[in-house]
């Protein structure tokens, strides 16, 4: 059963029609019906067959406006680049201490794990805890690098990342409901050119199939793929 406020929510939105990415915006922040500031969601469905290795989308980007949620970092590295980390505002630095507390205590007080190369290998043990959670750390997205500077940085700014699921969706947010318009559509358009430019080489036809965004409990909304045509 649907509440009260989604129903009249749900009302407002033509499901039937296709929104310019304005006309969208404006709905999906009058639509979020939560008590507390909703989080905006995109989700687009493309024209990839997952079970291919090349057409499967991961990787990350940082968002012009961030996406209104402030991450805690937890950073593994040695010497340096610890106290690079540490300089650079990282919730939490550490190296064999802090990977035994994870492996003994099942400690999972972080939001995004970065990682330095040569302590890829003694993360290697953690997969099991951190796989299924999406917390390991991945040179795809970023959080496996040298320059740890930058990648604390970018995710304190709004580094959001995003791939496929099996059904070829890829999910990311883009903001919250209290974000002024503009700024809702600067960072739309910011994810859907980066969607635009990892076009897998060898997908046919049409690359994106629909795009859609919801707040938080609201409902979704369709948008015209068009609207974002330079």
């Amino acid at each position: 059963m649907k509440g009260k406020k989604y129903v009249k929510a749900s009302e407002k939105v033509d499901k039937s029609k296709l929104y310019t990415k304005e006309d969208a915006v404006k709905l999906v922040k009058e639509t979020s019906i939560s008590k507390f500031d909703g989080t905006i969601e995109i989700a687009v469905r493309l024209n990839v067959d997952t079970k291919k290795a090349d057409q499967q989308l991961r990787g990350a980007i940082v968002l012009p406006h961030g996406t209104g949620k402030s991450k805690r970092v937890l950073v593994i590295a040695k010497g340096d680049q610890a106290k690079i980390a540490t300089e650079v505002g990282a919730n939490f630095v550490g190296d064999a201490e802090i990977l035994e507390k994870i492996e003994k205590e099942n400690w999972l007080d972080f939001d995004v794990m970065i990682a330095t190369p040569d302590m890829m290998p003694a993360l290697g043990k953690l997969g099991k805890i951190l796989g299924p959670k999406g917390l390991m750390p991945n040179p795809k997205v970023g959080t496996v690098t040298t320059d740890v500077k930058k990648a604390v940085e970018d995710i304190k700014k709004g580094r959001v990342e995003y791939r496929t699921d099996s059904f070829g969706i890829v999910h990311a947010i883009i903001g919250k409901a209290s974000f002024e318009e503009n700024k809702l559509i600067e960072n739309l358009d910011e994810f859907m050119e980066i969607i635009k430019k990892s076009k897998p080489s060898t997908v046919k036809g049409s690359y994106i199939k629909t795009i859609s965004i919801s707040s938080t409990m609201g409902p979704g909304i369709k948008i015209d793929i068009n609207s974002f045509d330079k």
